[in-house]
């Protein structure tokens, strides 16, 4: 066998470079050389080649590997720089890190600052649940370690290592993972450590210096990215906010334009002389819906929408006396609005509508609650002045100061007549006068307006003075339309109202007298508890003959006793004396009958011909009392 010369050697081991051989194919030369008895110094230059040649492939082989984490390195700044979510982002980094490390298991913690804790965020080869969930104090285990000190560690056996604190819960996680080495290099942005990467393996394999140092270039732009993309989601929620803000403010811009609007278009209706019916209009056109204008006593006024009244359920809460502080309540589907002013509740709006009213919808309501309270004074200020001019034209009538007279110290029958007429009153009907009382003094001044506004509209005249109202209205029913006006103003102020009344006045000049006598009527009811109930002084029998100012027996025998009388009188009966003797007897049929020497059957049909005359009740004690006393006054008479 031919021994081959050392440069041949040589040659052959650059052949071996080239098509970049195994370590062990390194010595098959040398072993050849051998065998073919080269002398010592071929072995020896063989053997220096051979190690030359080892040596150079160890470094193609460092800088191939190099050259292959960089590009790692190079195509993982190109993944990260395309994503945008922080989970996609650890994904990638905690894959690419078990493969270049060639680990058993990769995975990232990041530090939450505000709970004191560091979280396990991404795993790659993890087998156990609670590892994948673990919660670690901050400073405890290897990466509290590394984030304390900023700097990679590595551990042979991590259960076995003193170097860092120890929790009974990690190293339990750590043992069901099965881990054993385990690398840590920390995360940083600036100066700030915001988590931990890690690479481990699950038997004793320790990580070598080049390992961490290409551990720490992954956690570099793994900590960058993160970082990116922690801006950048702070940034697209700022975009958010921002965006959601202005979008508040055109919402709250274009609701105060509408709101401006509003209440321009109400203003100029109340300025072109519009009723509250226009205004209810221009609030359901902006808000939609039915709007009720109603009064102080809940009444319905106006309906713009659909005309359906508010339910009896609603009434309650519409009409609640709430309501003079202003703002707008809620009850169910109604918004509910007072028309006040500062002294007085003029009324309500209601707005029925399934939408939520926002706060600038609430305003365009109230504005147009007080637009409709102006509507209302400019409506109210001229039957004011007008009750203002029957109120003193009635005050004069009531104290005997207008009446036709020559005398210099009253007024003349010209001017009285003018005022007559200025007022609509005519001369030639009957007049009855009304005394009414309220229940509480903080009605009266409603009252009052009431009362000019129903005496003007029946072409009367009204006044308050002190506790009273005083009417003067056409007619000759006092006590029909006593208690008309009781039940229609006691409506209005949802309160009592006591009416005495007495006419009819077909003079004027007798109307003080008929004053004094409604007054005297409605002191009556009220001493009777009669409240929320008018009458005249004849509808009060035998009381009102006392308290009347033309004290009419004759009426009140009539009224009381009248057809027995007349019974009498066409029959020639002793209807009259029967019912004297039968009250006289204490009502007892036997002693009228022995008394009036007559068989008590005929006490009986005498009687029951009374009760045709007179009406079954007329043995009630009340009805009883006033037919005894007409028949003491039948016999003063006669």
């Amino acid at each position: 066998m031919t021994v081959q010369t050392p440069l041949a050697s040589c040659n052959v081991f650059l052949d071996l470079l080239a098509r970049e051989a195994a370590p062990v194919e390194f010595e098959e030369p040398v072993a050849s050389a051998r065998a073919a008895g080269a002398t010592p110094e071929t072995l020896t230059q063989l053997e220096a080649a051979k190690l030359t040649a080892l040596r150079v492939s160890a470094g193609m082989r460092r800088q191939a590997r190099r050259e292959a984490e960089l590009t790692a390195l190079f195509d993982l700044a190109g993944d990260l720089a395309g994503l945008r979510d922080l989970d996609a982002i650890l994904e990638a980094i905690v894959r690419r890190a078990r493969r270049l490390l060639n680990a058993d298991i990769a995975y990232v913690t990041l530090n939450d600052d505000e709970c004191g804790e560091t979280r396990m965020r991404m795993t790659d080869g993890s087998i156990s649940a609670a590892f994948r969930r673990l919660r670690i104090p901050l400073g405890d285990g290897l990466g509290g370690l590394v984030a304390q000190t900023a700097m990679p560690y590595s551990t042979e056996h991590y259960l076995r290592d003193p170097q860092f604190r120890h929790q009974a819960f990690i190293d339990a996680a750590v043992a069901e993972e099965a881990l054993v080495a385990i690398l840590g290099v920390p995360m940083r942005v600036g100066s700030r450590v915001i988590g931990v990467l890690y690479a481990a393996n699950r038997t004793e394999r320790p990580f070598a210096p080049e390992q961490a140092v290409l551990l720490g270039s992954l956690a570099a732009h793994a900590a960058l990215a993160i970082g990116n993309a922690r801006l950048l989601a702070e940034t697209r929620a700022t975009v958010e906010e921002m965006d959601a803000v202005n979008g508040r403010l055109r919402a709250r811009g274009a609701a105060i334009e509408r709101a401006a609007q509003a209440h321009d278009r109400m203003t100029a209706l109340v300025v072109k002389g519009g009723d509250a019916g226009d205004v209810a209009a221009v609030v359901t056109e902006v808000l939609g819906g039915t709007l009720y204008v109603l009064d102080a006593a809940g009444r319905c006024l106006v309906a713009s929408g659909e005309a359906v009244p508010p339910a009896e359920d609603d009434l309650p809460a519409v009409t609640a006396p709430t309501h003079p502080r202003g703002g707008t309540t809620r009850h169910g589907d109604l918004w509910i609005t007072p028309i006040s002013t500062p002294g007085e509740v003029l009324g309500t709006l209601a707005l029925r509508t399934d939408a939520d009213l926002d706060d600038a919808d609430r305003r365009i309501l109230e504005r147009a609650a007080l637009v409709t309270a102006l509507v209302m004074l400019l409506r109210r200020s001229p039957a004011e002045a007008e009750a203002r001019v029957q109120g003193e034209l009635l005050d004069d009538l009531l104290d005997g100061k207008a009446r036709d007279s020559t005398d210099s110290r009253v007024e003349g029958a010209a001017a009285l007549e003018a005022r007559i007429r200025r007022v609509g009153l005519e001369r030639n009907v009957p007049y009855v006068v009304l005394s009414a009382r309220c229940a509480s003094p903080r009605h009266r001044g409603r009252a009052a307006f009431w009362a000019a506004s129903y005496a003007a509209a029946a072409h009367g005249l009204a006044a308050a003075r002190g506790e009273e109202v005083v009417l003067l209205l056409p007619g000759d029913v006092p006590g029909e339309t006593a208690r008309r006006v009781a039940k229609e103003l006691g409506a209005a102020l949802a309160a009592p109202v006591t009416v005495g009344a007495a006419g009819p006045v077909r003079d004027l000049s007798g109307v003080p007298a008929a004053h004094r006598e409604a007054r005297r009527c409605a002191d009556t009811l009220l001493a009777l508890d009669r409240m929320d109930d008018g009458a005249d002084a004849r509808e009060l029998g035998f009381v009102g003959l006392l308290i009347g100012a033309h004290r009419d027996a004759k009426g009140f025998l009539e009224a009381t006793l009248g057809p027995v009388l007349d019974y009498d009188a066409r029959r020639g009966t002793s209807l009259v004396r029967t019912l004297e003797t039968y009250f006289g007897s204490r009502c007892a049929l036997s002693r009228t009958a022995e008394r009036l020497h007559v068989h008590i059957n005929t006490v009986h049909q005498r009687l029951h011909r009374v009760s045709r005359l007179l009406g079954e009740d007329w043995q009630e004690p009340e009805r009883a009392l006033e037919i005894q006393l007409a028949l003491r006054l039948h016999r003063l008479r006669s």
